[in-house]
């Protein structure tokens, strides 16, 4: 399984979002520390989930860290975070 399923799988299970945005962006960063020949090292995440609501912006990206710490110590070097509570979402 590719790591932006596992990260897919993981979240949603876990967070049961209403929208969630799962993007490789490892093509970006080549040559630089952490990238690795065949990517799947720098992603980018948008996710909406009621489990934010009353969580500051650190405590929304410590948890979902927190659930992908696997896939932080098996390769992924960096991860970009959107996280917000439906509330904060523009209709």
């Amino acid at each position: 399984m590719a790591r932006a399923d596992r990260i897919n799988a993981k979240l949603t299970a876990e967070l049961r979002p209403l929208a969630l945005t799962v993007v490789d962006e490892s093509h970006l960063h080549a040559g630089h520390a952490g990238w690795r020949e065949g990517g799947e090292t720098h992603y980018r995440l948008n996710i909406v989930s009621e489990a934010f609501t009353g969580k500051t912006r650190l405590e929304r990206h410590r948890l979902v860290n927190a659930l992908l710490q696997n896939e932080f110590t098996t390769g992924l070097h960096a991860l970009s975070i959107e996280a917000k509570a439906p509330d904060e979402v523009r209709s």
